[in-house]
């Protein structure tokens, strides 16, 4: 088996040549989530709303495959300003469960859209 492409019509459909996701015998990788809301077309006001919007795409997109937030092994944040790492945090917390995934978060200079934050993962699949 390949890779498989994994496409949710619950979030935002992919803005260049790029999946949602995709699905390997062990691993999907779901790309840059922006917190766009996929029915909408429209990105909420503020980062703690921004933030729930990115990781509710990112739950859509694994819901698609049958897969939960608890096998999501690795995340990375990327924020447009890290001082509203805090706000990001408690939001995140509610996403996920004791036994964490790994997670790196970065600020960067500019996201697609000017969105204030963008989540990717990793999940298993076994």
């Amino acid at each position: 088996m390949g890779k498989k492409v994994i496409t949710s019509e619950k979030a935002p459909a992919a803005i260049g040549p790029y999946s949602q996701a995709i699905k390997t015998k062990e691993l999907v990788f779901v790309s840059g989530q922006l917190p766009i809301n996929a029915f909408t077309g429209t990105m909420p006001e503020g980062v703690e709303e921004q933030a729930k919007q990115s990781l509710e795409n990112l739950k859509n997109i694994l819901d698609q495959i049958g897969l939960t937030m608890e096998e999501v092994v690795k995340t990375t944040v990327f924020l447009k300003d890290l001082n509203n790492f805090n706000i990001v945090n408690e939001v995140y917390g509610k996403y996920f469960t004791q036994g964490y995934p790994a997670r790196s978060a970065v600020q960067v200079a500019r996201l697609p859209k000017d969105a204030e934050i963008e989540i990717e993962a990793i999940a298993i699949c076994e």
